[in-house]
């Protein structure tokens, strides 16, 4: 399996047109097709259902596009690290990120190197621990700002000085409103609206017990 193959197959993926992507591709229609089939017959699966004006991926074909975008980018990001080991005048730097206030030590970080390196440039990556951690173990990530319990064992971690605060949104005239203060033992008659998300995996243990 060719890289070369690989980006024409991601790319008639991405047009869902065969003409297009040979357009797109700088090469003949006909040689693209041919590349596809023989990508097909390596892999023993069909990747596209063939229309009259467009084709379209198989189930196959998704799983296909799925590694290959993970593949492809492997590929660019190590030939942009290799490229830089001489001389360092800038990069591009992957950081996964969760909704936390501690973005916001890593954007003051950013804006600092930047002053410094102009052709720096960061991409960043939403998502819980799960993706997050799944893109880190790849090598898809440099580093990332996690708030989830995880196992931490293989990786090199420090904690941030921030802390992540949670919190109520209620109606105006909720009794609530008027307290200073609200005991953990209030909100359990309440039926409240979480995230499933929050409430496995970013709320504290002891909250979700109380819960």
């Amino acid at each position: 399996m060719e890289l070369r193959v690989l980006r024409y197959f991601v790319e008639a993926a991405r047009e869902e047109s065969m003409t297009g992507a040979a357009r797109k591709l700088h090469v003949t229609q006909p040689t693209l097709s041919k590349q596809i089939k023989e990508l097909e017959e390596e892999l023993g699966q069909k990747l596209f259902v063939r229309g009259n004006y467009n084709i379209r991926l198989t189930p196959e074909g998704e799983i296909l596009y799925k590694r290959a975008l993970d593949i492809l980018e492997m590929v660019d990001l190590t030939a942009t690290e290799f490229a830089s080991m001489n001389a360092f005048n800038g990069g591009d730097i992957y950081i996964g990120c969760a909704e936390s206030d501690g973005m916001s030590l890593l954007a003051k970080a950013a804006k600092h190197l930047r002053t410094e390196y102009e052709n720096l440039h960061f991409h960043l990556y939403s998502g819980n621990a799960e993706t997050v951690c799944e893109r880190l173990d790849k090598g898809l990530l440099d580093f990332a700002v996690v708030v989830q319990n995880i196992d931490l064992f293989k990786y090199a971690y420090l904690d941030l000085p921030v802390t992540d605060t949670w919190g109520l949104i209620m109606r105006k005239d909720s009794p609530m409103v008027s307290k200073t203060g609200v005991a953990i033992e209030e909100l359990t008659e309440l039926p409240l609206i979480v995230s499933r998300q929050g409430a496995t995996n970013e709320m504290p243990e002891w909250l979700q017990k109380k819960l």
